[in-house]
């Protein structure tokens, strides 16, 4: 899985990496406002 250097997750905070839909997220139970975005292969339809 690539993460671009502009992620930045830091399991001491409590921070998740996801990977949904194609896209790699970033998600906080704890803190709520540390949510990021990384943009993956958009779905063709």
């Amino acid at each position: 899985m690539k993460t671009r250097a502009a992620i930045k997750a830091d399991p001491y905070k409590g921070d998740k990496l996801v990977r949904r839909r194609g896209r790699l997220y970033v998600i906080n139970k704890k803190d709520p406002n540390r949510k990021q975005r990384q943009k993956g292969n958009e779905k063709k339809k």
